[in-house]
């Protein structure tokens, strides 16, 4: 018996969202962007490279688009700190020398009542975290090269979306680089 991989669907793919200013708002479905665009909610920035058809009319799938009209915002929650985020936001380069980095570090240990968030959490080479152990940064040799931040949630969920399109670059105020 013979099973053909599934073709992922041009409706599963993802469209920014913007909102009147051409903030980004949030990362939708092209399944949703085109149900905005169709019901004259929102307007076209950037097409797609793909098309959708059905039986009355073809519309090209979008890549970007912007409400018409001004939205109360949603409450700005923080983007999810796990593992995956810290290396995106890091670049996967360990925060005190550089290198490749292996696993994450407390900058202030959780043994010494760290909390365990985004402006106290980097990306650390195994070297560097056994050397660094459980001192506070004032009683170390160690030094962080970039001073640990909370991304932005859409900023984060493009960095870990492989091949996010390059006209999302204009929309998105820290992009994040991409990593493996």
């Amino acid at each position: 018996m013979i099973v053909k991989a599934a073709v992922p669907s041009v409706l599963s793919e993802r469209a920014l969202l913007l909102d009147v200013g051409y903030r980004a708002l949030s990362i939708v479905s092209v399944r949703r962007a085109i149900l905005l665009l169709i019901s004259q909610k929102a307007e076209l920035v950037h097409e797609g490279k793909h098309s959708v058809r059905s039986e009355r009319i073809e519309v090209n799938a979008p890549s970007v688009i912007r409400l018409r009209y001004q939205v109360a915002a949603p409450y700005r929650r923080r983007a999810p700190l796990h593992r995956k985020a810290v290396f995106a936001r890091d670049g996967s380069l360990c925060q005190y020398c550089g290198r490749r980095a292996e696993c994450i570090d407390h900058v202030y240990p959780r043994s010494k009542g760290g909390p365990h968030e985004w402006e106290n959490v980097v990306a650390c080479c195994r070297p560097c975290n056994a050397a660094k152990g459980d001192s506070l940064p004032e009683n170390s040799k160690f030094k962080l090269k970039a001073v640990p931040y909370a991304p932005e949630p859409v900023a984060l969920a493009a960095a870990l979306r492989q091949g996010i399109p390059t006209e999302w670059d204009a929309y998105i105020l820290n992009p994040l680089p991409l990593s493996a």
